[in-house]
């Protein structure tokens, strides 16, 4: 695919390369060309100049040998066409130092051969041919007539000049905007070429992958079942053995409970006893007829005051490995509970779980404020213990001092329900912001009643549904749990599938 790319951005450069330089070139050959013309019309009007010229001096001949009034104006015609071809060769040599020094040389004798010609003119018109023809004759023995063409000739050998340096210069810009062009041609036809062996062998590559693509789907489906089949049942078993190991550690946690309190009962048996026999005073009843309780001696004392502490440490340890039990006997049978995807009008949902705990709120000066929120299809349940468990964390960790702030909003996207809960309480650090997910791990200050469970429950809840949660936050300035999860739920993601 990258070389495919690469080859159109090489054509496309290689298109865009020879069509600039054609261009440049066709404008250089144009120049060129237009250059050969201006040389050839430069050689016109010298011609045209040379025979107008001529042209006056024949009619005025002809007009002084015939008096023949048809010479008369030819004669008349060619001398007034004379200076505007002088003009206009001027223009047209005007970029050339050289003809423009010719030009002014020709200028000169061509003047002067016009003063002749109207002197003949006069002497006509004053009927003195004889000396209009000494006129013509003492001209003809003079230099202008030859000096007129040797300049033309110079002018038009300077244009010769010119002609052959032009005309090899558009030869050569033809020649290389020809070879150009070709060569554009061919690297154009060769990448055509390549692109074709290129297209090719991908389509070739294309019907390989897809045939192996029938051939692993015909396979995929009685694979995935069986995979499916395997991880349930695995999953299945996993459940059975915690509820089972839990269930059996509950035995002897509640003979350990029962023998921690006959130990207790004993102890007071067993030190008022030592004190009684250490006693060396009479016992006296009191006025109800009862014993006072004996005093123990200081050693005594201590080992009653251990041994107390001993049995509470004891007891603690029994309560918080009974709660744990009992989180894990939840979470199996949590497990083991079938999902049910139902229509839940979520504001409703979560407004009735902000009522259960609107006293602990107050408690905590604190608010929660709901905005809109989507509607979802999902196991209503697990929705209720997945908000409930956030909200419980929001009020439970929520900043000393600093009025409480709870919010939650959510919006749609793509097929998804976004929810967020957000709150201004003390914050997770980031390093432990996967750390809060996993079972019986906690983060931070170790001052609220827990066992880390909630959030792990939470996030295998959101999992069976077939959603995400992630944490954004950072200590001392609150956190934002977020939960994405299907607006259309059907049982067959994650809750089918582990």
């Amino acid at each position: 695919m990258v070389g495919q790319i690469l080859l159109l951005a090489a054509g496309f450069l290689v298109l865009v390369a020879v069509s600039a330089f054609s261009v440049i070139l066709v404008n250089k050959a144009r120049k060129d060309n237009g250059a050969v013309v201006h040389t050839i019309a430069v050689e016109g009007h010298i011609s045209g100049l040379l025979l107008e010229v001529r042209r006056a001096e024949s009619a005025a001949r002809g007009y002084l040998l015939t008096s023949a009034p048809e010479f008369l104006t030819d004669h008349d015609t060619a001398v007034a066409a004379i200076q505007p071809d002088v003009e206009q060769l001027a223009n047209l040599i005007a970029d050339n130092p050289t003809q423009g020094e010719n030009l002014r040389k020709l200028r000169l004798v061509i003047d002067q051969r016009l003063a002749q010609f109207a002197k003949e003119m006069d002497f006509v018109r004053q009927g003195v041919p004889a000396q209009a023809i000494s006129l013509v004759r003492q001209v003809a023995s003079e230099t202008l007539e030859r000096s007129i063409r040797a300049i033309a000739d110079d002018m038009r050998k300077e244009e010769q000049r010119l002609l052959v340096l032009r005309t090899a210069s558009a030869e050569r810009s033809q020649i290389l905007a020809t070879s150009v062009t070709m060569a554009g041609s061919g690297m154009v036809i060769a990448l055509a070429g390549l692109s074709i062996f290129l297209v090719r062998r991908s389509a070739r590559a294309r019907d390989e992958a897809e045939s192996q693509l029938r051939n692993n789907n015909l396979s995929l489906e009685s694979t995935v079942e069986e995979r499916t089949t395997d991880l349930r049942e695995a999953n299945e078993e996993i459940q059975r053995f915690a509820y089972i190991v839990s269930h059996d550690l509950r035995s002897p946690l509640v003979n350990i409970m029962g023998f921690t309190s006959e130990l207790e009962e004993l102890r007071g048996d067993i030190f008022r006893r030592i004190a009684t026999l250490q006693s060396t005073e009479p016992v006296v009843p009191d006025a109800n007829g009862a014993l006072p309780e004996p005093a123990l001696a200081e050693q005594d004392r201590q080992l009653s005051t251990d041994f107390t502490e001993a049995l509470s440490f004891i007891k603690s340890s029994i309560a918080k490995m009974d709660r744990l039990i009992s989180a894990i006997l939840n979470l199996t049978r949590e497990g083991r509970r079938e999902f049910q995807p139902v229509q839940i009008d979520t504001r409703e949902l979560i407004e009735g779980i902000t009522a259960t705990v609107a006293h602990q709120a107050a408690e905590a000066s604190a608010q929660i404020r709901i905005e809109p929120l989507p509607d979802i299809v999902s196991d209503r349940l697990a929705l209720e213990q997945i908000f409930s468990n956030l909200i419980d964390n929001a009020l439970k960790y929520l900043k000393p001092g600093v009025p409480g702030d709870i919010l939650i909003r959510g919006r749609t996207k793509l097929g998804f329900a976004i929810f967020e809960v957000i709150d201004n309480g003390r914050g997770v650090d980031p390093k432990d912001h996967q750390r809060i997910f996993d079972l019986f791990r906690r983060a931070g200050t170790q001052d609220r009643p827990g066992q880390g469970i909630g959030l792990a429950h939470v996030r295998a809840l959101v999992r069976r549904l077939g959603g995400t949660i992630s944490v954004a936050s950072t200590l001392n300035r609150g956190s934002t749990f977020t939960i994405t999860l299907p607006t259309k739920w059907t049982g067959n993601s994650r809750d089918q599938q582990a």
